[in-house]
């Protein structure tokens, strides 16, 4: 087959390809997902370094365990659990080792946040450019289990189920975070939307 005819097909025609060794079907799979994940994660993560890391993980997995995936329609909730595994594994990292602050090199610039990007030509560009920003740094100021919740539904697009079944949460649960996040999000963004 010819890689044209590979990207015409459904995700869930990728997938059953995929489990029977396809690695063509694998890789436009892979492909199409990789933006996804790594949206997802630039979301949920707070130190970008880890973003690409995690993302590389969480296809590595896709790519080894396609064939456990019994049913290709629960493709994406499959894919969420991996992303959220993923994601609560590196937190369990963060916590058991502590930051550590250098103070040698005392007369090294604070870092400092920069809305303006002087190579932004259309002025509309740069204003969705620095809402992005914004928006992103609003998610990531949020409890991890909002955080979680509100990428998987807005940024993810997962209902409340799938949502509830990769958190290993209630229904109940997963639509009061959800809710909780919304709110802390329109306080901290009122002044920009």
């Amino acid at each position: 087959m010819s890689a044209l005819q590979y990207k015409k097909m459904s995700a869930e025609e990728l997938i059953v390809l995929s489990q029977q060794n396809d690695y063509k079907a694998l890789e436009e799979l892979i492909r199409r997902e990789q933006k996804n994940v790594f949206a997802a994660f630039s979301y949920l993560c707070s130190k970008k370094e880890n973003v690409s890391d995690l993302t590389q993980e969480a296809l590595l997995r896709v790519a080894k365990n396609i064939n456990s995936l019994k049913n290709p329609r629960l493709f994406k909730g499959w894919l969420n659990q991996i992303v959220t595994n993923l994601f609560y594994d590196e937190l369990r990292k963060t916590q058991r080792r502590p930051e550590t602050v250098s103070l040698d090199d005392e007369n090294e610039e604070p870092l400092k946040f920069q809305l303006t990007d002087k190579k932004c030509k259309p002025p509309e560009k740069c204003i969705s450019s620095e809402l992005e920003k914004i928006i992103k740094s609003a998610v990531l100021s949020l409890p991890e289990q909002f955080r979680i919740a509100i990428v998987l539904r807005e940024f993810q697009g997962l209902s409340y189920e799938e949502i509830a079944e990769a958190t290993n949460s209630s229904i109940g649960t997963v639509k009061s975070r959800i809710a909780r996040a919304r709110g802390r999000l329109q306080q901290d963004l009122k002044a920009y939307i």
